[in-house]
């Protein structure tokens, strides 16, 4: 079984965004919060993946996606606490009409209601709902809601424990994934996305956070951002400043996906990051859409490059493809373990 473990729903229907615009200029008109209805029926939400991610899971050979709703679309810098609980309300019931649609395809995680300056512990009624009442396996956890200006406590910070309890408690990982940015020094998918990546896994580095949380995970989506390029920096800084080494300090709790968009950098993921921390994702349809001129084939079709990536052995591919999933996502492990004995 092959499972990409980040996928959005980027083809959603036209409705969705349109009730998002109307959203924002009733908050910008200081309108009276009105969470609404968003009107979009089976048919269109089939026809949205009929001809775009099942036809490429199809294509490309993978099984299952682990599916949230856009993360650009999060937009937690947007409007007010009660914006975001609206909206992010509505994007999670999408994604679980999507999961019910196609339950062989698609298995949920949520975006949650972050808001800059609002406590983390405020999202964890719309992760209990999602966990508990949808059966997702996990949450896209931005770590800066403020949209590049990052003004919010990093996540180190006890500001984030309750969260990091809840998560605990829920037996759920989160992927480290900020949203769009309202920094103009920051393109959002180009920079903003792997800042945030590379911005985590150091204070990750720099904490005990995993001292006080265990059994707390994280992946880290965009092949960890720079962190594999650059694991010889953090293997000396973490030596500088005293820390154990990276095998202790972080790989029981974090991991990293393949959407690494060309061959030589899917190689040296592989290299320098032990497989057990590694998820096969493609983050299809996503950021880079295109054909690459070089190859031929689409940039986002990363088990191309899983399956020409050289010494890899059959049960470290294993591991990569599915495996390591059932590890990360507990939830997952159980839910499929409970549908074979169904």
């Amino acid at each position: 079984m092959i499972i990409d473990c980040h996928g959005h729903y980027t083809t959603a229907p036209g409705e969705l965004e349109n009730y998002r615009k109307a959203q924002i200029a009733a908050f910008e008109a200081k309108q009276a919060p009105s969470k609404g209805a968003l009107n979009i029926t089976d048919e269109q939400i089939r026809q949205s993946l009929e001809n775009a991610q099942l036809k490429m899971q199809r294509e490309r050979g993978t099984d299952m996606t682990i599916f949230s709703p856009r993360a650009m679309g999060m937009g937690h810098h947007i409007g007010d606490e009660t914006t975001s609980r609206h909206w992010s309300e509505h994007c999670n019931d999408l994604i679980h009409r999507v999961c019910k649609l196609y339950p062989q395809n698609f298995v949920g995680v949520c975006q949650l209601p972050q808001s800059p300056g609002a406590p983390p512990r405020n999202c964890i009624p719309e992760l209990e709902r999602c966990v508990n009442e949808l059966g997702f396996i996990g949450c896209n956890l931005n770590p800066d809601p403020t949209g590049g200006k990052w003004a919010d406590p990093p996540l180190f910070d006890k500001w984030w424990y309750p969260l990091f309890e809840k998560m605990c408690e829920l037996d759920v990982p989160a992927m480290i994934h900020v949203s769009g940015s309202c920094n103009p020094h920051f393109h959002a998918t180009g920079c903003h996305y792997i800042n945030g990546d590379t911005t985590a896994f150091m204070q990750f580095v720099t904490s005990d956070l995993f001292k006080d949380f265990p059994t707390l995970k994280f992946i880290i989506p965009h092949g960890g951002g720079a962190v594999p390029y650059h694991w010889g920096r953090y293997r000396g800084l973490a030596q500088d400043m005293k820390r154990p080494p990276l095998e202790e300090l972080v790989l029981n709790n974090v991991f990293f996906d393949t959407c690494v968009y060309h061959q030589p950098g899917i190689d040296l993921l592989l290299e320098v990051i032990p497989a057990d921390n590694i998820l096969f994702a493609s983050e299809m349809v996503g950021a880079v859409r295109g054909l690459d001129p070089r190859t031929g084939h689409p940039y986002d079709d990363t088990k191309r490059y899983m399956d020409k990536a050289q010494d890899l052995s059959a049960e470290d591919r294993e591991k990569i493809f599915s495996r390591n999933v059932a590890k990360v996502y507990p939830r997952f492990a159980r839910m499929t373990a409970a549908a074979a004995k169904a």
